[in-house]
């Protein structure tokens, strides 16, 4: 199609891309003799009725828009040529490469350009998420992003590009809905129909992880329908948290909008930042168990103790001993004395026995959801809670993870906060919620738990409750 000239108007210069139905094309407008974008809708054999609604939807909307990081409509028309029919969108070109194009051509980005580029798209998302209605880009993708060359410090100028998917909440609330997308950097209620903003900041936040990682979302683990990318990439721990927020598979637990996103990604830290250990260590025999509603904190049994060798069998014998004078009792005849003394001593014995056997077989587990913390102890098929949970209301927030390194004194005359062990404390919102400080201590019969461990179980746990996780030394300040 090279030199023929569409609507009277527009010479082709070259493709810039195919798919079933659809071109799209560089050309000359002779009018202006500036170069411009065609998107051309064919009637081709597996034409759709859906496809023209998407196009004329993409033409609407960008006739609206008026952002210097969005193509601009120019014009839109019917075509019926011997070759085409069909209808083409005419908007203004971008001489720019894609972040993909940029990617595999094997360009890097660092944690600073990958911070610039997604407050641009944020900028960008919060112009159209505030208009009237919404307008939600539904396919928001390394190859959609288009990234000019870049100047001194800054990552080049960054463009939202390709509203061929583009959903008004007028439109969805109209009737059908048209399920788009690409697999990979759609939030799983898109798979559904229902699309709302938060549905592209999670697409943000899965091209953020394909620019770090390098591999393509899907294929990366996931876990209870959620990314894994941490084994692949280390980032910050204020990044890592806040792409971990921004690809929560739940809607509850995503950002709920750019504002509180952008909010989040500019605060800075309040502390200094740690590089935390990201996997387990190699001796480790605590077991994390977790999923979208619980985290727990398997603790092996601590097994026999030189105190335990020693003072054990003494207990035992003083309980034989009770025993036997029960026993002296009964022959004497029964007595509530009697009775009493065999069941204490009795009592006495099975508890030495039981305290023995838990640990050497038995089992702790710090179990902690978004209501409660408590410890629960298992001796083989026997479960029990050995301290009482303690709830916090709902609307309390969680502001971060701190976790302090063996040298830190903590005063604990802070009131806001969880500490699950003396070096990894979860803190709440000020003024949103006081309870006193709720200890879980490492004693004997918990567990000790390594510097290592304390620092893996502290990024664990920071990422599932979406939340950094910071560094508090004996300098640092709250």
């Amino acid at each position: 199609m090279v030199g023929e000239i569409l609507g009277d108007r527009y010479e082709i210069q070259q493709q810039l891309g195919k798919k079933a139905g659809r071109q799209t094309l560089l050309a000359r407008d002779l009018t202006t003799q500036d170069l411009v974008v065609l998107k051309i809708l064919k009637f081709s054999s597996d034409f759709e009725w859906d496809d023209l609604k998407l196009f004329e939807r993409e033409a609407a909307t960008l006739r609206t828009l008026s952002h210097s990081s969005i193509p601009r409509y120019l014009d839109f028309f019917e075509l019926d040529t011997p070759d085409i029919r069909g209808f083409a969108l005419v908007q203004t070109y971008i001489p720019a490469k894609s972040l993909e194009e940029h990617r595999n051509a094997g360009r890097t980005f660092s944690e600073a350009e990958m911070t610039q580029l997604a407050k641009a798209l944020l900028e960008i998302l919060h112009y159209l998420h505030e208009r009237h209605p919404p307008v939600i880009h539904r396919d928001l993708k390394p190859s959609n992003i288009l990234l000019g060359n870049r100047t001194g410090h800054s990552v080049g100028q960054v463009y939202l590009v390709d509203f061929g998917s583009v959903q008004t909440i007028a439109a969805r609330q109209g009737g059908t809905i048209t399920v788009v997308g690409t697999y990979g950097y759609m939030p799983p209620e898109q798979f559904g129909g229902r699309a709302v903003p938060a549905s592209d900041l999670y697409s943000l936040g899965a091209t953020l992880i394909y620019l770090a990682c390098g591999q393509h979302p899907a294929d990366l683990p996931q876990k209870d329908l959620k990314l894994q990318f941490e084994p692949v990439v280390r980032l910050s721990p204020q990044l890592t948290s806040w792409l971990q927020r921004t690809i929560e598979p739940s809607l509850d637990r995503r950002f709920a909008s750019v504002k509180d996103a952008l909010q989040v990604l500019e605060t800075p830290p309040l502390m200094e930042t740690f590089p935390l250990t990201v996997s387990q260590p190699a001796n480790s025999k605590i077991v994390i168990h977790q999923n979208a509603k619980n985290f727990e904190i398997v603790l092996p049994s601590t097994g026999f103790s030189a105190i335990d060798i020693i003072v054990a069998p003494i207990l035992i014998l003083f309980g034989v001993g009770f025993l036997q004078k029960s026993l002296s009792l009964l022959l004497l005849g029964i007595s509530i004395k009697s009775i009493v003394f065999g069941l204490l001593s009795s009592g006495f014995i099975l508890s030495i026995v039981f305290i023995l056997l838990f640990s050497w077989f038995g089992k702790k587990k710090i179990c902690i959801d978004f209501k409660n913390i408590k410890i629960v102890g298992q001796l083989f098929n026997f479960t029990y809670t050995q301290w009482k949970s303690i709830s916090r209301p709902k609307e309390a927030e969680i502001d971060w993870i701190e976790y302090m390194d063996a040298s830190f004194k903590y005063s604990g005359s802070q009131n806001l906060y969880y500490k699950i062990s003396p070096k990894i404390i979860i803190h709440f919102s000020k003024g949103r919620y006081s309870i006193g400080g709720y200890k879980i201590d490492k004693t004997r019969y918990l567990y000790d738990w390594t510097e290592e461990e304390t620092q893996w179980i502290a990024r664990e746990l920071g990422n599932w409750l979406g939340v950094p996780v910071r560094h508090r030394t004996n300098t640092s300040k709250p």
